[in-house]
């Protein structure tokens, strides 16, 4: 490591100028946090439920978040980038033990998903606009997953290095005129817009892009919002995933809160009930249809069969304002979790939960137009195999996803 990092400032960007929260210190292994005078008085709650604007000393839990707050957790890489940046430190003779919260925070820097930056930041040698070739990009990721050396880990790490999540994938300039992407500049010139792109595991389907937009546009005719998404196509006719990033609008950004960081919650072993994102969604968003986006969300994903909902996988956008609202839906999509449990519970059901948990739900926050919603979004699903169809998915993972979704409508 080129310094032993003890203090970060954190400051804020939603686009115009960038504004000091506050300080983390980390003495030994525990880390402290302290507002920023100034920034108390702007009222302005990053975190309201765990970390509130207070003159005061915070210190971190040494769980969920290894030692860190969940809100500057959230900047973290996941997965992939947490992968990539291990492997990079590794190649440089740093060896892991040593890397500390803090030391990761510096690698994000002003990089990371959401519109929090860390300093002192260590600058990137990757400076240069590229045109993507994406086939190339995805035979190198395959070399990294193997265990082998890359020849271009330095540009993957950059690409995607501060994405979360656990599949591969790159963050991306994109123009929509006239096809073209291009990476490392978080600046884009005009016509560009903010993308990420998904690389399938070793794990997914051969057809896992087109999967993931045919349950794109299932979860759109269910009610539930969701940014731009599109499949992207190699010159080799591969095609791979891609979603609009609603951190960003064109160079302007949004804070970006996980529900795991928000509500202190350990995603990998959840105690969370969908109840619980209906409570702090009411709390941030001060409507009550803040009711109504959860429940859409969770009947899906129990129609839908998506068992990975974690609360890593659901998030909320604060602006400048301080106003709040639940972040577009992400990661929705066909899956398993380890045990065949959801992650998180309906009505404290996660095992195999139906259309009665999903009204309990509902019923215990007095939300009238439960029936409604909840029979909209399983009319959505059971026109799977139209969407499906209109994907291009294969007729073998059409079939095997249509015995499935039929299988949970039965119960």
């Amino acid at each position: 490591m080129r310094q032993s990092i003890q203090k970060i400032i954190v400051s804020i960007n939603f686009g115009d100028k960038e504004i000091k929260v506050g300080e983390l210190v980390q003495d030994h292994k525990t880390i402290y946090f302290k507002y920023d005078l100034d920034f108390i008085a702007l009222g302005l709650e990053i975190s309201p439920f765990h970390l509130p604007l207070k003159d005061t000393i915070y210190t971190a839990l040494p769980n969920p978040f290894e030692g860190l707050f969940g809100v500057f957790s959230d900047s973290l890489p996941d997965g992939w980038g947490r992968l990539l940046l291990d492997r990079a430190l590794a190649k440089k003779g740093v060896l892991i033990q040593t890397v500390t919260p803090l030391h990761r925070l510096s690698y994000v820097g002003s990089k990371g998903m959401g519109a929090l930056s860390y300093r002192p930041e260590i600058e990137s040698v990757i400076q240069e606009k590229l045109q993507l070739e994406l086939d190339a990009i995805f035979k190198e990721m395959k070399v990294v997953l193997n265990g082998d050396s890359s020849l271009i880990l330095e540009e993957l790490y950059e690409m995607g290095g501060s994405s979360g999540g656990a599949r591969p994938k790159i963050i991306v300039g994109y123009n929509p005129e006239t096809e073209h992407l291009i990476y490392g500049i978080e600046m884009l010139p005009k016509g560009y817009e903010h993308w990420l792109i998904k690389f399938p595991s070793s794990n997914d389907r051969a057809d896992s892009a087109q999967i993931e937009y045919a349950y794109h546009t299932m979860a759109l005719e269910a009610g539930i919002v969701m940014n731009p998404c599109r499949l992207f196509k190699s010159i080799s006719g591969k095609l791979f995933f891609g979603t609009k990033r609603f951190d960003r609008t064109f160079n302007n950004r949004l804070h970006l809160h996980s529900a795991a960081g928000l509500l202190n919650d350990d995603f990998r072993w959840s105690t969370m009930d969908y109840g619980h994102l209906m409570e702090a969604s009411f709390q941030l968003e001060k409507d009550i249809i803040a009711h109504e986006k959860i429940l859409r969300l969770a009947a899906f994903n129990v129609f839908a069969h998506n068992r990975d909902d974690h609360s890593k996988n659901i998030s909320y956008l604060m602006d400048a304002q301080g106003k709040w609202q639940l972040a577009p839906a992400y990661d929705i999509v066909f899956s398993n979790s380890s045990h065949g449990f959801h992650s998180m519970m309906i009505s404290g059901e996660s095992k195999n939960p139906t259309k009665s948990d999903l009204m309990a739900l509902a019923n215990h926050f007095k939300f009238k137009k439960a029936n409604e919603v909840i029979e909209e979004v399983e009319n959505a699903v059971a026109n799977w195999m139209h969407h499906a169809n209109n994907a291009a998915v294969t007729k073998e993972s059409m079939l095997f996803i249509k015995k499935n979704i039929q299988s949970i409508s039965k119960l």
